[in-house]
C-alpha cells in the first residue's frame, strides 16, 4: 500500500484515479507521493520515504526543485491541463479592455433612477473597439500560448508569436498561418495587445520592463495571466500613467498595481474552473502512479523524461536510478550487473542538465549486495527496485 499526502484541496476527480494500492495520509513523513496546488513547500523537511511530488497545475515556483532533485524526489507538473481555462480568461481579458467593460459595469452600478434614460445618455463614454483585425503578440508558445494564438486568430485577429525555444509539439499545434519571430523588439511595436505565457526563470523575471514597454505602440494593452514576477510593477504603472499602455490586465493583483488607473485585475482565476482542477489533479495522480509503480518519468521539471512503459512481467525486476549527470555512471552500473551475472533485458538512460535517470529491466538474483553496490556508485542519488 502506497501513501499519498495532499496539500491544499485536491479535486476528487483526480484522487479517484488512484488505484486501491493507494491511500491518503495526512502524515508527510510516511508519504510516497505528495499532490500539491499552491501551498509553499520551501520550508518542508522531506522524508526519505518521499519519491515524488506532483503539482496539480503548471507553475512550480512553490516547490524547491533543486532541493528535491538532490534528494532524489521527482517533481511533476501538469502542463496543458489548465490551458483551456487560462486561454478563455485571456480572451475575456482582451474583451474587458477593448469594450471598457469594468468602467461600464462600475458606472451602471451607480444608476438608481431614470435608468433607461441615463443609460442612453451616458453609454457613449464607454464606447470601445473590436478585437477583430487587431494584432495580438503572444510571448511564449507553450500549451497555453498556442491555444491563445489559435483562438485569437479564429476571432479574426492578426497574431504574431515569439518563442526562441518553441517545442516541436507546439510548432505542430500552432496554426501555420501565424507568424513566429525571434526578436521582441520587432514584435512589440506591431501589437495592439500583448499576452505573456512563459515560466518564471532567472532570465524571465521582470522581462517586461521599462525598455520593453517603450518599444510598444502607444495605447497597447498588456495581459499577464502567467506569473506576476514576469512584469515589472513600477514599469507598468509608469507606462499606464504616460499613456504608453491603455490597460494592464492581470490575474495577479498586488499592492502596487491594484486600484491604479488602467489596471484590470482578476483574483488569480486563471485555472479556477471545475474542469481545469479536475484535469490537473487527474494528470498529477496519473504521473505519481506511473512513477511509483513503473519508474517512468513524464512531465518532470527537475529530472529528464524517461519511460519504459509498464513493468515487464517476464523480467525479474526493474531498477530505477536517479543520479547526477556525471561521466562513467552508466558504465559502472552495467559493470555491476555483469559482475553479478545479472542480465539487463531492457534499459533506457536519459539526462537533462545536472541530472539523469536510468531504468533497467533485469533477469537474475537482484539481492541486497547489488543494490548496495549501485547506491555506492559516485553520483547516484537514489536507487530503488520494483518487483
Amino acid at each position: 500500500m502506497y501513501k499519498i499526502a495532499t496539500l491544499n484541496k485536491i479535486s476528487p476527480a483526480g484522487l479517484s484515479r488512484l488505484s486501491d494500492q493507494y491511500s491518503i495520509t495526512e502524515n508527510l513523513d510516511e508519504a510516497s507521493g505528495i499532490i500539491v496546488r499552491s501551498a509553499s513547500m520551501h520550508e518542508i523537511d522531506f522524508s526519505s520515504e518521499l519519491l515524488a511530488i506532483a503539482r496539480a497545475g503548471a507553475g512550480v515556483n512553490n516547490i524547491p526543485l533543486d532541493k528535491c532533485a538532490d534528494n532524489g524526489i521527482v517533481v511533476f507538473n501538469a502542463p496543458g491541463a489548465n490551458a483551456n481555462a487560462v486561454k478563455e480568461l485571456v480572451l475575456g481579458g482582451m474583451l474587458l479592455s477593448s469594450r471598457n467593460v469594468p468602467d461600464a459595469l462600475s458606472w451602471a452600478g451607480t444608476l438608481t433612477e431614470n435608468v433607461k434614460k441615463a443609460v442612453e445618455k451616458g453609454k457613449s463614454q464607454f464606447a470601445g473597439t473590436e478585437i477583430k483585425g487587431k494584432t495580438l503578440g503572444v510571448i511564449g508558445l507553450g500549451a497555453i500560448g498556442v491555444m491563445v494564438a489559435n483562438s485569437a486568430q479564429n476571432l479574426g485577429m492578426e497574431v504574431i508569436g515569439y518563442d526562441p525555444f518553441i517545442s516541436l509539439k507546439s510548432a505542430h499545434a500552432l496554426s501555420n498561418t501565424i507568424t513566429v519571430i525571434n526578436d521582441l523588439a520587432v514584435l512589440l511595436p506591431q501589437c495592439d495587445y500583448i499576452t505573456i505565457h512563459v515560466p518564471v526563470m532567472e532570465n524571465t523575471k521582470g522581462m517586461m520592463d521599462a525598455r520593453r514597454f517603450s518599444q510598444m505602440k502607444d495605447g497597447a494593452v498588456m495581459l499577464n495571466f502567467a506569473r506576476d514576477t514576469l512584469v515589472n510593477d513600477e514599469a507598468v504603472i509608469n507606462a499606464l500613467s504616460e499613456g504608453k499602455l491603455k490597460n494592464y490586465v492581470t490575474d495577479f493583483p498586488n499592492d502596487t498595481v491594484l486600484g491604479k488607473k488602467g489596471v484590470i485585475a482578476t483574483p488569480h482565476l486563471g485555472a479556477s474552473t471545475a474542469e481545469a482542477e479536475d484535469n490537473c489533479a487527474s494528470m498529477a495522480a496519473d504521473e505519481l502512479m506511473d512513477y511509483i509503480e513503473n519508474g517512468n518519468i513524464v512531465n518532470s521539471v527537475n529530472f529528464p523524461s524517461c519511460s519504459m512503459g509498464s513493468v515487464n512481467e517476464d523480467a525479474d525486476a526493474r531498477i530505477c536510478i536517479l543520479n547526477k549527470n556525471v561521466p562513467a555512471v552508466l558504465g559502472c552500473l552495467t559493470g555491476i550487473m555483469a559482475d553479478l551475472k545479472i542480465n539487463i533485458s531492457d534499459m533506457t538512460n536519459k539526462s537533462k542538465g545536472d541530472y539523469a535517470c536510468t531504468i533497467m529491466d533485469v533477469d537474475g538474483d537482484l539481492n541486497d549486495q547489488a543494490i548496495e553496490e549501485i547506491a555506492a556508485v559516485d553520483g547516484i542519488i537514489k536507487a530503488r527496485v520494483i518487483k
